[in-house]
């Protein structure tokens, strides 16, 4: 059955491009990319036919113009379009092109011929429509906080990853050395995506175990608390899952978090210190920022 989807298209100022990000992500969109043309940024997001109707995409392209306003650059101009799954799958796949991330990561495409050599570790990614590419700021900040958790070789560590998208933080944890994760998302596609990264990297369904779920699934999946928590989701549902990290989790516990606006920051630190959680560091980027947590 063939299947059709909704093309959004923004073209804006360079400096709007995480906040329309973060937009098309709140309204439901899915594999989401950027390119830059000249002096302006071209969004393109994908989102299933039934998922919006015309009137929703009018509401969008009304938020996305008070964005602009609240932010005082130029209007951006949004269009949308049908299109069917085959031409979907490869409109925004040839504007994704390798990201090198931190100091060890290189986001590499699937389709794309594997380099001879490289002096980075290669994450092979097809994310599908499963959130995760590496190309927003909130993806790479978790990056590049796993890189600095994991920088002195671990053993024996157990992370698991929560809302995990496309797996991309599951398969970049065990690429550092981490021995297992236990990645869960309540969107099948998410879970379906996962699965076949997992299987792209040469990672076997037991270092990675990926179920649809959430906490309750990760609770089922570890026979002991886990080492890190990974969680890159929206902030509303993170202050949701914050007091349910307890069950999961020990003294030694850590966890990144992010997926948060910075005036969404303070909430997210409230809950935290509410429910014993320390913040050890804050990183920002653009409009958005990465908890690095460990327990009080």
């Amino acid at each position: 059955m063939i299947h059709s989807w909704w093309e959004i298209q923004v073209l804006c100022d360079p400096v709007l491009e995480e906040s329309v990000f973060w937009r098309l992500e709140s309204f439901g969109c899915r594999g989401t990319a950027s390119q830059n043309q000249n002096n302006s940024c071209l969004v393109s997001a994908y989102l299933p036919e039934e998922k919006a109707h015309l009137l929703d995409l009018a509401a969008l392209s009304l938020w996305l113009r008070q964005d602009a306003l609240c932010m005082e650059t130029s209007l951006p101009v949004v269009q949308w379009k049908l299109i069917d799954e085959q031409d979907w799958a490869s409109s925004w796949k040839k504007h994704w092109e390798p990201t090198k991330i931190g100091d060890y990561f290189l986001i590499y495409p699937a389709w794309l011929e594997t380099p001879a050599e490289s002096d980075r570790i290669l994450l092979h990614l097809d994310p599908g429509v499963a959130f995760g590419t590496g190309a927003h700021a909130t993806t790479q900040l978790c990056l590049e906080s796993i890189e600095m958790r994991l920088s002195i070789k671990p053993e024996n560590l157990v992370v698991a990853d929560v809302g995990c998208g496309s797996g991309i933080l599951s398969i970049g944890a065990l690429l550092l050395g981490a021995t297992q994760a236990y990645a869960v998302d309540i969107d099948p596609m998410a879970v379906r995506s996962a699965r076949q990264n997992r299987k792209l990297n040469n990672l076997s369904s037991t270092q990675m175990k990926v179920e649809q779920g959430g906490i309750e699934e990760i609770i089922q999946l570890a026979n002991e608390p886990v080492d890190g928590i990974l969680c890159n989701i929206l902030a509303e549902v993170i202050i949701d899952l914050i007091p349910k990290f307890t069950v999961i989790t020990k003294p030694t516990t850590w966890g990144i978090l992010s997926g948060i606006l910075l005036d969404q920051a303070k909430p997210i630190a409230d809950t935290l210190e509410q429910h014993g959680w320390i913040v050890a560091t804050l990183w920002k980027r653009q409009d958005w920022c990465c908890f690095n947590i460990r327990r009080s």
